[in-house]
């Protein structure tokens, strides 16, 4: 294992153990050479879990892509990382579920969007203007109202 700090190629395993009710395992290790800390987590490779895109083709699904989205919508906003991560394992469980092994981005989308909508406005606009690929500011606009009646709904229940 590479360390990230120095890129020492020796290490030791000072700790594992299961991560994610068992499905990867979480090892601390520490570089022979600098001496600091890191971890890494290790999964079963097995055939990869598909997601099937707009236009009928199919493609690995990937955390990182995912991750990579969520961290482009919440940019510059105060949304914690493990949020984002609680995402990325809901989508990521959601898509290891399907029986066929693979889910259209679609729904991907949408759950993405949902669980940001509760979570940030702002995150969930930007990521909704993008996923939904707005044509013009007409639609934008659009999404911004139906946002701002809803919560003008909530408060005039309180």
């Amino acid at each position: 294992m590479k360390c990230p700090f120095c890129g020492y190629l020796e290490d030791k395993v000072v700790d594992s153990r299961e991560a994610r009710e068992g499905e990867s395992i979480r090892r601390r290790r520490e570089c022979l050479r600098c001496e600091r800390r890191f971890t890494s987590y290790e999964r079963i490779d097995e055939i990869p879990y598909m997601v099937v895109k707009k236009d009928g083709r199919r493609e690995p699904f990937d955390r990182q892509k995912v991750m990579a989205g969520l961290l482009r919508a919440c940019e510059k906003r105060p949304v914690p990382s493990s949020k984002l991560e609680a995402i990325v394992n809901a989508v990521e469980k959601y898509v290891q579920e399907s029986p066929e092994r693979e889910r259209p981005t679609s729904k991907i989308g949408e759950t993405i969007m949902r669980r940001l909508k509760e979570l940030d406005k702002v995150a969930y606009v930007r990521f909704a203007s993008v996923y939904l690929e707005f044509e013009d500011v007409s639609e934008f606009m659009h999404e911004l109202k139906s946002l701002v009646r809803a919560r003008q709904e909530r408060a005039a229940k309180k």
